[in-house]
């Protein structure tokens, strides 16, 4: 059995198409398909159950997965034994983060890690959602809740904190603020209810608030909003600095305190190039997260 047809086959049980294992493999979905057809011919059963959603595993192509999956472990721990250990670090590495993190944290994290491994590519997969590590969306991921379930390994990586925030142009032309009770009739900038995709980013239900008036599944959208003037909402203490004119409100009464945490394959652990691009990345954002904390004020 050839390793470059599983290969072939994994980026197909991902991605669950010809064309999206096309765009991760660099090849046309028509050679995909070829190779699939190859594999499938070679073993004498069906991997791929093919309907217009996509291509779905059959009992024997999900039979396949782990040992498709070993091989692709092994053939990595090789190459990284051949290479042996360098100064630097090289090669790809994706990262899959909800758009806080991505916007405002990983940026300039991972441009100093770069800055220090010119080999290095870095790639930041900002996602509404939570990040698929089993279909490889990416290396490794950031998520504010540490999911129970499935072979990861999970590390705190630190807290950070939220406040109600607005502009200075918006405090300005509305009602003031100086308790709680005062938001009643306040314009409030948020996430679409039913697009919440972790429950801790349900914020405004701690305040006991259920109408948005202005929503958003993205924090990069809602934060624009906020710096707009067009309404109060809430917002990540580390993305203050780069907002001038927006001020947290009623800290004494109100703070906010999540934790990201990095998770990554189980299987990783095993290769010395993510072991250490993960303490780059982990030292990083808590060093970061520090700084930023400062500036806003904490």
């Amino acid at each position: 059995m050839d390793w470059d047809d599983l290969r072939v086959f994994l980026a197909v049980a991902r991605g669950e198409s010809l064309s999206a294992a096309g765009r991760v493999l660099r090849m046309d979905p028509a050679t995909v398909g070829r190779r699939v057809a190859r594999l499938e011919q070679g073993l004498g059963a069906p991997l791929f159950a093919k309907s217009p959603q996509g291509y779905a595993l059959t009992e024997a192509g999900a039979r396949l997965v782990d040992h498709a999956e070993s091989a692709e472990q092994a053939a990595l721990l090789a190459a990284e034994a051949v290479k042996g250990r360098s100064e630097g670090l090289s090669g790809q590495v994706r990262i899959g983060a909800p758009d806080g993190c991505a916007n405002y944290l990983l940026p300039q994290v991972c441009a100093a890690i770069a800055d220090q491994n010119p080999e290095l590519e870095v790639q930041i997969v900002a996602l509404p959602r939570v990040v698929n590590l089993s279909r490889r969306e990416a290396d490794m991921a950031i998520a504010v809740s540490p999911p129970t379930a499935g072979r990861l390994v999970v590390q705190k990586i630190a807290d950070y904190r939220l406040h109600l925030a607005a502009s200075d142009a918006y405090l300005a032309a509305n009602a003031p603020i100086g308790t709680l009770d005062d938001l009643r009739g306040h314009r409030i900038v948020g996430y679409i209810p039913d697009m919440i995709f972790d429950k801790e980013l349900d914020y405004l239900a701690d305040l006991g608030m259920n109408r948005v008036e202005l929503a958003s599944n993205s924090v990069a959208v809602q934060f624009q909003w906020i710096k707009g003037g067009a309404g109060l909402g809430i917002v990540h203490d580390f993305a203050l600095p780069q907002a001038e004119g927006v001020k947290r409100l009623l800290t004494d009464e109100m703070e906010l305190i999540r934790s990201f945490y990095l998770v990554r394959h189980a299987d990783d652990r095993r290769l010395e190039r993510m072991n250490r691009f993960a303490e780059a990345l982990v030292a990083g954002l808590r060093a970061e997260l520090a700084r930023l904390e400062v500036q806003a004020g904490l």
